[in-house]
């Protein structure tokens, strides 16, 4: 039965991840994720139902469209089976309960913010306040007025300990250190997983990003590199692992 259930989530994961490959360009470009609908970027072509199954329709068409037989990208495919990973994962750390809710929708949020801030180097603020909003919303009937009130406190002490990080970098390389989408990312951050676990999320994803930043740069040294998903990275590490994280903390205290 449990494996039933992380396959379940796997295969709605790879569904949910198709969609968010469509929210996440189409949001940063300004455009709307319900028209037009999904089609060839090459030849216009409209996809069919079958051409859009989650990872099967990349494979069977050996990754290229049906018609033009344009290259796609593998991205889809990739963000598609990470998303997968990420629902079974999820489910594999908080069971099949209510709790499950508030992580699953942080997940989703967090892989449409890496989709967009590496395609185009934007996090759309209409993800950070609908997520705002939907989590905040969630907590509160799930775990009460008081428990909401605290994670919109959390979120704002989150948000604005990174806007101080990005005005002292900004003094100190003497230009713009970090962009305005990972400063509202932290306060969505602050929300789900308090304050301390926000902090430790900045320190791990400068753990993560660094090895990938310098190979990056080694082979291109004018790329930017965004840091949103290293953010986003890094927190869903610790959503996944956050109660074993907060008892080793009480077991140091």
């Amino acid at each position: 039965m449990e494996l039933y259930f992380i396959l379940v989530f796997f295969i709605f994961g790879t569904i949910f991840g198709s969609f968010f490959n469509v929210v996440g360009d189409r949001l940063a470009e300004g455009k709307s994720i319900v028209y037009p609908p999904s089609h060839c970027t090459n030849c216009g072509h409209q996809l069919k139902f079958y051409e859009l199954i989650p990872i099967f329709s990349y494979l069977f068409q050996r990754g290229r469209c049906r018609k033009c037989k344009a290259k796609l990208s593998i991205k889809y495919l990739l963000y598609e089976v990470m998303t997968g990973v990420l629902f079974s994962l999820c489910y594999i750390s908080f069971g099949l309960s209510l709790d499950l809710i508030i992580p699953l929708t942080f997940i989703s949020l967090l892989a449409i913010v890496i989709i967009s801030d590496i395609d185009t180097l934007i996090i759309p603020d209409e993800v950070i306040i609908f997520g705002v909003v939907l989590l905040l919303f969630e907590i509160l009937c799930l775990h009460g007025i008081k428990e909401c009130l605290l994670s919109l406190v959390q979120g704002l002490a989150a948000f604005l300990l990174m806007y101080g990080i990005k005005k002292f970098g900004d003094h100190m390389f003497k230009k713009e250190s970090m962009g305005g989408g990972d400063i509202k990312l932290m306060g969505l951050f602050g929300i789900v997983l308090g304050f301390p676990l926000s902090i430790v999320s900045i320190f791990l994803a400068s753990i993560l990003g660094l090895p990938i930043s310098l190979l990056i740069l080694w082979k291109n040294k004018s790329h930017i590199i965004p840091f949103g998903p290293f953010l986003s990275m890094a927190a869903i590490l610790l959503v996944l692992s956050q109660q074993s994280f907060m008892d080793l903390l009480t077991l140091l205290a």
